[in-house]
């Protein structure tokens, strides 16, 4: 295997061990603010807490139904229920794959995963979703919403680096 696709393989396995601890992140919040988690069909591995919470509906499983759409299925709930949460890990396993790649050609200091956690939560949950159409306007988001999202992509950020510069040692 050449360097690359090493480093390309260490940064996914990274990345869903962050997603991971990114779920649990959500869930902890959630169980802290005293919030009932969410029913969501994927259950405690999407990582969807404050968007449940606040807009009653879930990314992860909307992209999955959107995924599906383009070879004419509609998910059941018991399909829902396996496939939001690919969508998600495998989501976090591509950024960490590109990130490992990244961190790997630059020069200077390690990160932290801080910077990866920040960069991601704006792209991603700030930008990227309200414009496909997988939440509601950034604007229309209560404060804590914004923090809780921040926090876990914070985790994921910090677990995907942590993890990463183990796995590219080995």
């Amino acid at each position: 295997m050449n360097s690359t696709m090493r480093t390309a393989c260490a940064g996914a396995v990274a990345g869903l061990a962050g997603t991971f601890a990114m779920n649990v992140a959500q869930r902890l919040w959630s169980l802290a603010a005293g919030d009932r988690p969410p029913e969501s069909a994927a259950g405690p591995h999407d990582a969807r807490d404050w968007q449940e919470r606040e807009e009653a509906k879930n990314s992860n499983e909307l992209a999955a139904q959107a995924l599906a759409s383009v070879v004419g299925i509609r998910l059941t709930d018991r399909q829902l229920a396996a496939v939001a949460p690919v969508v998600h890990f495998s989501f976090g396993a591509a950024v960490g794959a590109v990130y490992s790649i990244y961190v790997d050609r630059r020069r200077g200091d390690a990160p932290s995963g801080l910077e990866l956690g920040g960069g991601l939560w704006l792209t991603a949950d700030e930008i990227a979703m309200p414009v496909l159409g997988l939440s509601r306007s950034t604007l229309q988001r209560s404060p804590e919403k914004h923090l809780q999202s921040l926090a876990a992509h914070f985790v994921y950020g910090v677990v995907t680096e942590q993890v990463r510069r183990v796995a590219v040692r080995s």
